[in-house]
């Protein structure tokens, strides 16, 4: 850390005034000037550096052969992947039929892909956004025509806008005979703006979008219309104005490009919205005929908490030529299916049943009533964050495990559903990469991973590990780093790499991968490094998945400060003295959280991008997870338990503070709020702000050698090397 050297009348001159001493560097840095670290070790040197460098994802990735199996599957039901050799990328075009695979070139096996959702079905039309109306481009002749024309600033069509994130694809579904388009106007009109501004010579460039927070009285919403191509006619669903929600994620579209929550009949001539209120806690499914616009309500569910149609993909569907819906549900504690009458809305069967979670119903098979998903925790005595590839009748017989391997399933299946690719790993064996057909026989092995080229440099996996959770009888999850060197007649400080949800986890999948960020490298320079999916994180029961709900400021710290007291009872080698942590964007949350309810555990933490208060994040997300918004007649809120700047003053230990300032996804300001707070408590703390940075600055060498130097210098306690520049070409 460097700061202008200030004598101490004036340093004390500027804490009155409420200013920090300020340097210039790659980025700035402010800093609130604290005692210094006391040195207990020798130094960490460059060659120390160097070394944990050899660790992150740009040197070990290509020492991992035969990785990164993708299928790209043709309209003649053939694919192409890529996968790592020993000589470079290769290339193999696969015939399922045959069970071969040859030679491609790169650029002609990508020529010949398949279409985006954005274009028709039969390829004859894309579909585009201009000046907030939706045109299309016929695709033999680049002819262009509008399709609507009263589309005006923040009411468009197809338009995408969730605050946090915004893009110029049309978000629409096309029908399957490529003659309409369902899609909407999303009504941004008298949302509240967001502002941002960039740094440089001259006059800073401002940047502002809608972005609407939990408690405002005007929000974003859709208003559904189906679009007759040829005749560029517009048809009105007969629908008051939906929340601009989806029942998966938070944005009306989960996958880019794509109504997440609209289906079409086989026959175009019906199509089903399923619409989610604005707190997530009330679903409706409605099915619109297609002819004039007109709806019936199909089936309604409500929940206390927040309901979700899927882990990982939305796994409703709309079946009007059989009259069915599968419905997905956690009602009974865990994510399963059902079957409804689409003509009365009554329930047929459950489909699915037991412990675990289908995660994604990835096809339906109407002609011979079958349905494939994958799903977690249903095998007894594997991890169960692990996905497995099933199939079950509609009348929930005949269930079948289509990947008996002990290991987690990237499932790739072919669009016609004859075929998949089974990509299988887990976090310490490399993936093994299959195709199978439809009922889970092996038609050819495809990839083998091998480590040994990144086992010869030194690397090792991280460690598996259960722990129990706060209440000391749930199991949790988690992976563990330590130094290839370990001496176990040492102590060494825990670094607690922290994601905490409600949407994912800190481990994240549980796939191979060489790197998995920064934690090993982390761990190289002298640390444990643990990440542990807490109580309050998703893919397990729906109780485990509520544990903080109303109450982020929870965060799942206090399983991560239980795992920790119980790791070190098993390995006298952790130092809790000395106790870490650091994370990014909720994980940045999350840290401030930790080292201010948890003043005295944690000594040492890093917070990158904290949404801090989530009444300055977006909307859907913050109020699917903490509520809507309410205010006491005392003044206070339901969303005081969750805002980091209300017990600033708890501060005790070395905090670094660090944002981008062209953050749109969180905003810097939701930091500078805590900074605020922190300067009105009279705490010491550090600040990075990066400017002209956005969101995913965390990976960035800057960023990780500042992280590597705060935890030497603070949490270590020695002296890192100084600038060490990560990336460096060295000898």
């Amino acid at each position: 850390m460097r700061s202008i050297t200030l004598n101490s009348s004036v340093a004390t001159r500027w804490r009155i005034a409420g200013h920090v001493p300020v340097s210039l560097g790659l980025a700035t840095w402010l800093a609130v000037v604290p005692a210094a670290a006391q040195t207990t070790g020798p130094p960490v040197t460059a060659a120390d550096y160097a070394r944990a460098e050899r660790f992150l994802g740009p040197t070990t990735a290509p020492l991992v052969l035969g990785a990164g199996v993708r299928a790209t599957w043709l309209a003649d039901g053939r694919f192409w992947y890529r996968t790592t050799a020993a000589q470079g990328p290769l290339t193999w075009l696969v015939d399922p039929r045959s069970g071969t695979k040859t030679p491609c070139d790169a650029a002609t096996c990508a020529a010949a892909s398949g279409l985006d959702n954005a274009r028709s079905p039969d390829g004859r039309f894309t579909a585009f956004i201009r000046n907030w109306n939706l045109w299309v481009r016929d695709t033999a002749s680049n002819a262009e025509r509008a399709l609507t024309t009263d589309g005006i600033p923040d009411f468009g069509y197809a338009t995408d806008n969730a605050g946090w994130t915004q893009s110029d694809r049309p978000v629409l579904v096309w029908s399957p005979d490529s003659t309409r388009i369902a899609t909407f106007q999303q009504d941004q009109r008298g949302v509240g703006d967001m502002h941002l501004v960039s740094t440089g010579v001259g006059h800073p460039a401002l940047q502002s979008w809608k972005y609407p927070l939990p408690g405002d009285v005007v929000v974003t919403t859709i208003q559904p219309v189906i679009i007759d191509v040829a005749r560029a006619a517009v048809l009105r669903v007969q629908l008051p104005p939906l929340q601009h929600r989806s029942s998966l994620c938070d944005d009306i579209s989960c996958r880019g490009d794509e109504w997440s929550d609209a289906q079409w009949a086989a026959d175009s001539r019906s199509l089903a919205i399923l619409s989610t209120s604005r707190d997530h806690r009330h679903e409706e499914l409605f099915v619109v005929d297609t002819s004039n616009g007109r709806v019936r309500r199909l089936l309604e569910e409500r929940v206390d908490t927040f309901f979700e149609s899927g882990n990982g993909r939305v796994s409703w569907r709309y079946l009007p030529a059989s009259n069915e819906v599968i419905w997905f549900s956690e009602r009974e504690n865990w994510g399963h299916l059902y079957l409804y009458d689409a003509r009365t809305g009554a329930l047929k069967q459950r489909i699915t049943n037991g412990d675990g979670n289908i995660t994604q119903l990835l096809r339906v098979d109407e002609r011979n009533r079958q349905l494939y998903f994958a799903a977690v925790g249903k095998e007894a005595g594997r991890d169960p964050y692990f996905r497995h590839f099933y199939r079950v009748g509609f009348d929930g017989k005949g269930a079948q495990l289509l990947t008996p391997a002990d290991a987690d399933h990237d499932i790739q299946l072919s669009p016609s559903g004859e075929w998949f690719v089974d990509v299988a790993s887990t976090p310490t064996t490399p993936p093994i990469a299959e195709l199978r057909g439809a009922d889970g026989r092996l038609i050819a092995a495809l990839e083998k991973g091998d480590l040994s080229r990144l086992v010869a440099t030194g690397w090792k996996a991280p460690e598996p590990i259960t722990v129990k959770a706060r209440d000391g009888l749930t199991d949790l999850y988690g992976l563990l780093y330590v130094p290839t060197t370990l001496d176990r007649t040492k102590k060494y400080p825990i670094v607690n790499h922290i994601y905490p949800g409600p949407q994912t986890g800190s481990v994240g999948s549980r796939s191979f991968s060489a790197a998995r960020g920064d934690a090993q490298a982390l761990a190289e320079l002298g640390f444990i490094v643990l990440e542990l999916d807490g109580m309050g994180t998703p893919w397990r029961s729906k109780k485990f998945h509520e544990g903080y709900y109303g109450n982020m400021g929870d965060n799942t710290i206090a399983d991560q400060v239980a795992g920790m007291k119980e790791l070190a009872t098993r390995m006298p080698w952790i130092d809790l003295e000395r106790v870490g942590v650091y994370g990014h964007s909720g994980g940045g949350y999350a840290t401030a959280s930790a080292m201010l309810r948890y003043p005295d555990f944690f000594k040492v933490g890093i917070a990158e991008a904290g949404n801090h208060d989530n009444r300055n994040y977006e909307d859907d997300w913050a109020e699917k997870w903490q509520g809507l918004l309410k205010t006491n007649a005392d003044g206070t809120t339901n969303y005081d338990n969750q805002a980091n700047q209300l017990i600033a003053g708890n501060l005790k230990g070395r905090l670094l503070l660090a944002h981008g300032t062209m953050d749109t996804n969180v905003p810097p300001s939701s930091t500078l709020m805590l900074v605020d707070a922190l300067i009105k408590a009279n705490k010491d703390f550090d600040l990075l702000m990066l400017p002209n940075r956005g969101h995913g600055f965390g990976n960035e060498p800057y960023m990780v050698r500042r992280r590597w130097d705060y935890f030497v210098q603070y949490l270590l306690g020695t002296t890192p090397p100084r600038e060490y520049q990560l990336g460096a070409a060295r000898p």
